[in-house]
């Protein structure tokens, strides 16, 4: 039986306790100083005052989330084509979102969220920094329906085609077409992310040896000490066991981190949308519509390419590039021919790569000016002048200029822009290939610039603007540069395409 939508109701009751640990949790991220405090002179304090002070923080808690869910309400306005929440406890907020702005809706669920037994329902739409309409606890059969009349009411779809849609049942079953295996989270994790895995393992050292300084008195990177606990014959093993450590470690995270957030994806045909469901701890469910989809990123290396998987990255329209990044859709371990059916369905057919533009040799020089040259002639004016010991490692700047110098190379060979009557494709990356996709018919503005020294060479840089995020393309030939612009602003003239 489907909900009534069009009368306001509350959230389901039990989500009261959901609101109750969110409203904790934001109570103790804003004064977790002061319970630090607290637990480290536990035996200083007068503990009568401090249980006290416990219980009048959980009641007031718990008074601030009751009367959140009393006053949070949400409602579809048909008459508008609108939806519509109310929502706050002294300063009342109505937020309005028109349905045909809608440019995504996700449900989700935390870990609290899954032992209560409730979702969420998050609603955005194109332009915004944050998600417009945020429900913290329905049903899942009430979460879809809602996501399906969220979705289905669009100014376009009015007349007759909405009044079907309205009176038929609005949730219908399929089973997912593409579901990512295990073994395949399994593939990504050894073959993707290396530098992420390795970033959060340096933050989590660090942090953990600040802590350490700070309550013991005790550097632990710069400790003196340290040598006595390394034999100086045993170096070289020691270094060697170092590095098989941290590689290990980089592995066993980035494992952990895609299996945790990926597992279980599964990717069904919905009414000529995807519907991606995916999580292990922290459950995901989004659809996206292919004519809202800006830019599709196909990303693969050597390994992958070996092991016949790739990973796709779907980015919609967003507010800003913080937001940006946030809202990215993965899509990660899926083979070549699952990953042309989801092509198909976003752009009714496979994009195939058209005429070749490629950038001169002075991107390549002017990449190793600034990542080489200058570096490497810092670190020895600093160690001539300022720090001698520095030129004690000046036997690993070879090593150094030769890795940056293949990196830059193969950049710079796989830097191309593809360009036919349908799509744009940009291709980059030294070990990730990239190919990031777009139509030109969904392109917001262009920009070209040119260098007052660049004009004898007859090349310049090439940005196009999407509601998505920006393709960049630089030192490429000008003329023709400017012929495929002019192309692309008849065709964006001309274009009556809905993708917003």
């Amino acid at each position: 039986m489907e909900s009534n939508f069009n009368k306001p109701q509350r959230q389901s009751s039990i989500g009261v306790l959901v609101m109750f640990f969110e409203t904790l949790r934001q109570y103790i991220r804003a004064f977790w100083p002061v319970f630090v405090i607290w637990i480290f002179k536990f035996n200083e304090i007068n503990k009568l005052y401090f249980f006290l002070g416990i219980l009048v923080v959980f009641i007031g808690v718990a008074i601030i989330s009751y009367l959140k869910y009393l006053n949070f309400t949400f409602y579809l306005d048909h008459e508008n084509d609108e939806f519509i929440i109310n929502e706050g406890i002294f300063n009342k907020t109505k937020t309005t979102i028109q349905l045909d702005k809608i440019q995504q809706v996700n449900i989700n669920q935390s870990l609290i969220q899954r032992i209560i037994g409730v979702y969420a329902l998050d609603v955005d739409t194109a332009g915004s920094n944050t998600k417009e309409g945020k429900i913290k606890a329905i049903s899942h059969l009430l979460a879809l329906e809602l996501k399906s009349s969220l979705l289905e009411n669009e100014k376009k779809l009015k007349n007759i085609q909405i009044e079907e849609d309205l009176t038929s049942p609005s949730i219908v079953i399929e089973h997912p077409f593409i579901k990512i295996s295990f073994l395949s989270l399994l593939k990504v994790g050894i073959t993707s992310n290396y530098i992420k895995s390795f970033s959060l393992l340096m933050l989590f050292f660090f942090t953990v040896s600040d802590y350490i300084e700070k309550f013991t008195g005790k550097d632990v990177i710069h400790d003196g000490d340290i040598e006595n606990y390394v034999d100086g014959n045993l170096i070289i093993q020691t270094f060697l066991i170092a590095i098989v450590f941290l590689i290990c470690s980089v592995l066993i995270i980035n494992l952990g981190r895609i299996i945790f957030k990926y597992f279980d994806y599964k990717i069904t045909k919905q009414k000529g949308s995807l519907l991606l469901s995916f999580g292990l701890i922290n459950t995901k469910s989004t659809i996206i519509k292919p004519e809202k989809v800006q830019i599709t990123t196909i990303s693969r290396n050597y390994f992958q390419k070996k092991m016949n998987i790739l990973e796709l990255k779907i980015k919609q329209a967003t507010g800003g590039e913080k937001e940006e990044r946030k809202s990215i859709i993965e899509i990660p371990g899926c083979n070549q021919r699952e990953s042309n059916e989801i092509l198909k369905l976003f752009f009714k057919k496979i994009p195939t790569k058209g005429v070749m533009l490629k950038p001169n040799f002075r991107k390549l020089v002017f990449s190793i000016f600034l990542s080489i040259v200058l570096p490497l002639t810092a670190f020895f004016i600093f160690g001539n002048y300022v720090e001698e010991q520095l030129l004690n490692f000046a036997y690993l700047t070879p090593i150094y200029a030769v890795f940056v110098g293949l990196i830059l190379y193969f950049g710079f060979r796989n830097y191309r822009l593809f360009i036919n009557n349908d799509f744009i494709i940009k291709q980059s990356g030294a070990w990730d290939i990239d190919n990031e996709i777009i139509q030109p018919m969904k392109i917001q503005a262009i920009t070209t610039s040119q260098l007052f020294w660049h004009k004898n060479a007859d090349i310049g840089y090439l940005t196009l603007h999407t509601a998505g995020g920006n393709l960049a393309f630089q030192l490429g030939d000008y003329t023709k540069i400017k012929e495929y612009v002019n192309l692309w602003l008849y065709e964006i003239e001309i274009s009556d395409s809905n993708w917003m």
